[in-house]
């Protein structure tokens, strides 16, 4: 038979672990340990699993388990890579080399961090070996140069300082170090199984099919025929893409497990990076599909096996000298992170550049990996690798805090928007802004439009938008909005890489209309308006929702719609139908992290929501009074 399916099988305790996954992210929310990473309640919830529920299954039922949660580990590996924005790498790249821009560029800065963290971390190793055996000193200094993407990436996005410089400089440092530190974990861990022999080589046979794989998907992308069998399977049946998505993962998985074991992280990580590169555009919709897959299924079960298999038994190993090597090898991450990070003193301060040492600090998956492969290499002791395992814990909990503390969170909005280019879209804009009481500037450099402009009441000057003095007068401040709106898209992306280059200013906005366009605006990490999206969207609204559309666009000068954070304690936990809103006004949505709430009376408003109301300018100063407590 082709077929043979048995039933002779326990799910048990694949439900037992499940139930787990799904319980801890409920008890967390109602125990509002919303600050706390849900992967170390996995792996804590994990551990007391394993010690009274797991410890005598049947190797069969083990094996299961094993498999699912090497899977989940796997998929890890894969989203690590898909969360790298290659774009922002690729134009981190310096293409001139000046003494200034080397100083300035973050890519240039992450590798210089890497190399920095790398060479004080094997000094590290040296110190901590006076108080525990270490077999490996490299392989050991390598666990410690790890960082984790993982945890960085939602922390700066809750905060909205992915878009701002030192952000940035945090993002693309993160992502070297988890690259470069996968690639040398990779060759060191061959070197030590199979020696150093020419089949080391076969490792570089993987970027060799990863470039393969570049060079084939750039030329099937560009067919019409794929594009429309793509497009018409991408429905709830087919899954073309998410499909597509795990061969790719199980051709570089395969090929990293002929070459050996240890590469097969490398192979799930780099095919990451490959998805990465080719669904920039779409990823949005297929992230949520993978997310939904990986941390909605085999993730959690891999952190809650990691806790399982924790054995506390095993830091008997260090006798009375536990408390002391924790206390250093802590004390060592932290600063193998911190000094490195100095290096954003000059650009963004000192404290900044401390808070982000302290956030790169974080680590997770990565150190696990590593201390897991040291441990099946028999270079890793399983104390070591238990003490690890509670460092990954203790960062994951402790950097995010260390790091709100250091560089408490504030305003990202701007205190003025400065609108580059005097075309009807830039007035209407500006006459917008000007009726929500929003300060706002027009540079033009047409004398006869600056006129046209000023007669309708609105700020404008005579100025060019490719030239730095124009931005030095209006002393440009970081924390101001640049609208790039010309009467010409192409121009808009010129003055776009000016500002990114020149000025290093983080809040600009503009327009596309085209693919090519909008590739050159995400390769400079500018924000843009979709614009084919927009007119889709307003004809769709047109059609179906057209009292509604008509309302906000032909009465925005009486009611405006505006977003606000709550940070009044004292509507922490309130319900919707105990608070009294303005007559004017009226609440949307309510956003909490990345759920969207429709409200109703029963609905509970918490620290941190994100509100959307709408209503007069009245009605919008007592939404703001309300659930901010700022009179």
């Amino acid at each position: 038979m082709l077929l043979n399916i048995t039933f002779d099988i326990s799910f048990l305790p694949v439900l037992v672990v499940i139930a787990i996954a799904w319980l801890v992210p409920m008890i967390s929310s109602l125990a509002r340990l919303d600050k706390v990473p849900t992967v170390i309640l996995e792996i804590i919830a994990g551990y007391f699993l394993g010690k009274f529920l797991l410890n005598n299954i049947p190797p069969a039922d083990q094996d299961i388990l094993d498999f699912l949660a090497l899977s989940g580990f796997i998929f890890l590996m894969f989203l690590s890579g898909l969360e790298i924005n290659t774009d922002q790498i690729k134009s981190a790249i310096p293409r001139i080399f000046t003494i200034k821009r080397f100083l300035n560029n973050p890519f240039i800065l992450g590798f210089s961090i890497f190399i920095i963290t790398l060479s004080l971390s094997y000094l590290a190793t040296i110190f901590v070996a006076r108080f525990v055996l270490i077999q490996n000193y490299w392989y050991f200094s390598l666990i410690m140069v790890t960082t984790s993407v993982g945890v960085i990436l939602p922390v700066l996005k809750n905060r909205g300082d992915n878009n701002t410089r030192l952000g940035q400089m945090i993002i693309i440092s993160a992502a070297i170090a988890d690259i470069l530190s996968i690639i040398l974990f990779t060759f060191t861990a061959f070197i030590i199984e199979h020696g150093f022999k020419a089949e080391i080589l076969y490792i570089v046979i993987l970027f060799a099919a990863f470039f393969i794989f570049y060079r084939i998907g750039q030329q099937i992308t560009r067919i019409k025929l794929f594009k429309k069998l793509i497009f018409n399977l991408s429905h709830a049946a087919s899954q073309i893409k998410v499909r597509g998505t795990i061969l790719v993962i199980m051709i570089f998985v395969v090929m990293g497990q002929y070459i050996g074991k240890e590469v097969i992280l490398l192979g799930a990580f780099m095919a990451g990076i490959l998805l990465s590169i080719f669904t920039q555009k779409a990823r949005s919709l297929l992230l949520i599909k993978l997310d939904g897959m990986g941390f909605g299924f085999f993730i959690p079960i891999f952190f809650i096996m990691v806790g399982a298999q924790f054995d506390p038994a095993a830091l008997l190993e260090f006798d009375n000298s536990l408390w002391v090597f924790l206390i250093i090898l802590l004390i060592s991450l932290y600063l193998v992170k911190i000094i490195p990070s100095l290096l954003w003193a000059r650009l963004v301060g000192f404290r900044k550049a401390t808070a982000g040492g302290v956030l790169m600090a974080s680590r997770l998956s990565l150190i696990i990996a590593a201390s897991k492969i040291g441990l099946d290499l028999d270079i890793i002791s399983p104390g070591i690798n238990a003490v690890f395992i509670i460092m990954a814990v203790i960062t994951c909990f402790l950097s995010p805090i260390l790091y709100n503390q250091i560089y408490p969170p504030g305003k990202t909005i701007g205190d003025r928007i400065i609108i580059v280019g005097g075309s009807s879209t830039a007035v209407l804009l500006a006459r917008r802004l000007k009726i929500n009481e929003k300060k706002s500037l027009i540079i033009e450099s047409r004398p006869d439009r600056v006129r046209d402009i000023k007669d309708k009441g609105l700020n404008v000057i005579q100025g060019d938008g490719m030239v730095i003095k124009t931005f030095e007068k209006l002393r440009l401040s970081p924390s101001d909005f640049v609208v790039v709106l010309t009467e010409s898209e192409e121009k808009n992306v010129e003055i776009c890489r000016f500002i990114h280059n020149n000025l290093q200013h983080e809040h600009v906005v503009t327009q596309a209309s085209s693919s090519s366009l909008e590739k050159k605006l995400n390769s400079l990490d500018v924000e843009y308006l979709d614009k084919r999206r927009v007119i889709a969207t307003t004809i769709e609204n047109l059609i179906l929702r057209p009292s509604t559309y008509h309302a906000l666009i032909e009465s925005f000068e009486s009611y405006s719609l505006e977003d606000i954070t709550i940070t009044n304690k004292k509507l922490d936990g309130t319900p919707v139908k105990e608070i009294a809103f303005h007559k004017d006004g009226s609440l949307i949505i309510v956003k909490r992290d990345n759920d969207m709430l429709i409200p109703h009376g029963d609905t509970y408003l918490y620290l941190g929501d994100t509100v959307t109301v709408i209503g007069s300018e009245t009605a919008l100063s007592d939404f703001r009074m309300k659930f901010t407590g700022i009179t």
